[in-house]
């Protein structure tokens, strides 16, 4: 693998793990709507990674056997849950039903939070893999000279 497929496939893990991270931030952010403009309690956020080719050019497609096993990921889609929502008896909140119920989001703060940690990680390892690939550019640059 040449350090361009390395770099390609390092900035798709950032490009992920950023929409995972703007994800768990609105989930957080959101855990005690309880109105949203759609109507009902807002719905937990998640991210569908998926993996694809680290090839782009027609050339890099014709010749394949070259990292053929490179995959590069990418968030193909943000869902909302389906997740019911968490009824809590406040009869004296301005969302809650006849019998006093509140629905709140069912968003676990430890777990996103857990979520938020783990994709903060895998950034990092990305931004490791990136500035080892800097590296190994450089001191290529320098056998040069």
């Amino acid at each position: 693998m040449d350090i361009l497929t390395s770099l390609k496939i390092s900035a798709s893990g950032l490009a992920a793990q950023r929409k995972r991270m703007e994800a768990i931030s609105s989930n957080i952010a959101n855990a005690q709507t309880t109105r949203t403009a759609e109507g009902g309690p807002y719905r937990p956020k998640e991210v569908v990674f998926g993996s694809e080719p680290a090839r782009e050019s027609f050339s890099e497609i014709l010749e394949g056997t070259l990292d053929e096993n490179a995959q590069a990921v990418h968030a193909t889609e943000v869902i909302s849950t389906n997740k019911p929502p968490v009824l809590k008896y406040e009869p004296h909140h301005p969302d809650a039903n006849k019998d006093g119920y509140v629905a709140y989001p069912d968003i676990n703060i430890m777990r996103e939070t857990a979520n938020m940690i783990n994709a903060n990680r895998s950034y990092e390892a990305n931004i490791s893999a990136v500035n080892t690939a800097k590296s190994m550019a450089m001191k290529a640059l320098e056998i040069g000279r």
